[in-house]
């Protein structure tokens, strides 16, 4: 069928009517907005993310962070990298499992999450703006849901990122 007898037969389907299209264009907005709001740290979403979830659990390997941000292990790792580069973590052999490394926030690190943190939300607050504080809360229950939904599910493929 050519794309002429598609749309005379109205069987189209809109891009800005499928969610996998939103999706990538919200994500593509959010890493802008990101990037511009936080750009005097030369920090990427992903790098914060790291960053982030290494503050909450203090030490993990890199497996384990690559599962929390849901990330490739090869991603992740080049990531680590980056930021231990900038002294912003850790890296070190584990005792029992010479092939695992073992990641830690330094107290750069740390410093860098505390005055990152403003311009952080910033940019995932400007992401959502057009939407009311009710619907925003919606919006991320409804995230949230099909995120979980899909773990559950068994579908929780990583990409990279």
């Amino acid at each position: 069928m050519t794309g002429k007898t598609m749309r005379q037969r109205g069987s189209t389907w809109p891009l800005e009517k499928r969610p996998g299209y939103l999706i990538r264009r919200l994500h593509q907005i959010h890493v802008a907005l990101f990037q511009e709001k936080c750009a005097a740290f030369d920090i990427t979403p992903l790098q914060y993310s790291l960053l982030t979830a290494l503050a909450r659990c203090g030490t993990a390997d890199q497996t384990t962070l690559a599962a929390e941000v849901m990330l490739d292990r090869t991603t992740t790792t080049g990531a680590l990298k980056r930021l231990q580069s900038r002294k912003f973590i850790e890296r070190t052999v584990h005792s029992r499992d010479r092939r695992a490394q073992m990641c830690r926030l330094t107290k750069s690190g740390e410093r860098l999450l505390h005055r990152i943190e403003a311009s952080a939300r910033a940019a995932h607050h400007e992401t959502l703006e057009g939407l009311s504080k009710a619907d925003q809360k919606r919006f991320i229950a409804m995230m949230q849901k099909v995120v979980a939904t899909r773990a559950t599910q068994g579908g929780t493929a990583t990409v990279p990122g």
